[in-house]
């Protein structure tokens, strides 16, 4: 399922969530438009996250401390392509304002780093040997994600149902969306444990990604709401 929009509207215009889904989007065509080949490969590699590098599995030569750990900031930031842009960023924009209009701008802002950078640990726990870097705001997208459940779990969401060949589009609870997806998310992250990491999804960065969104809201919303 493809989320669309919700049924419930913001009271006011979401300025975080919007500018996060612009940074996102320029740095992917910075990335696609002005890089080479090579350049875009050594720009994944230094600031995209490595759980080795991030664990200190493996030397980091003469790299301090932040490094080591910039990665787990820095790597929500960049994509692999434009499917993998677009999907985090229109699951973001259906999502954040809510979020973002509950808890305020500068609150809603640490909520997206913070999970960002627990979803990419928890990535890199789950793969503490792997030399392959991950990169995509799927983590941070998760966090928003797991607040809005908390927050909205009668909220309707329209979604875009594939039916075979054919694609149509039905109105369902949030509640349901969200643990159905989380729950794919689980079970492919549990199915990957022990499997050496490559290129693919990072499960367990959506994963810890959901949980940390869920527990931050909650030391970071100034009242509860419940629809």
């Amino acid at each position: 399922m493809i989320p669309l929009r919700d049924n419930i509207p913001s009271r006011r215009f979401p300025v975080v969530s919007l500018a996060l889904v612009a940074v996102n989007v320029l740095v992917f065509l910075y990335e696609a438009f002005f890089l080479t080949q090579a350049e875009r490969e050594a720009l994944i590699y230094t600031y995209g996250m490595i759980p080795a590098e991030v664990l200190g599995v493996l030397p980091v030569f003469s790299a301090g401390t932040w490094d080591r750990l910039q990665p787990l900031l820095t790597a929500m930031f960049l994509h692999g392509g434009w499917l993998h842009l677009l999907g985090n960023m229109l699951f973001l924009w259906v999502f954040a304002d809510n979020v973002e209009d509950l808890i305020g701008p500068f609150r809603f802002l640490i909520l997206y780093l913070a999970a960002g950078a627990a979803g990419n640990l928890a990535h890199a726990l789950a793969n503490p040997d792997s030399p392959v870097p991950a990169i995509g705001a799927s983590g941070a997208v998760a966090g928003v994600l797991g607040a809005y459940l908390l927050n909205f779990p009668r909220a309707r969401i329209l979604a875009l149902v594939p039916l075979g060949i054919f694609l149509t589009t039905a109105e369902v609870p949030a509640i349901f969306f969200l643990l159905v997806w989380f729950g794919v998310q689980l079970l492919n992250g549990v199915a990957t444990l022990g499997v050496p990491a490559a290129t693919g999804v990072a499960w367990w960065a959506h994963i810890g990604g959901f949980v940390a969104g869920a527990l931050l809201v909650v030391l970071l919303r100034e009242r509860r709401v419940l629809r």
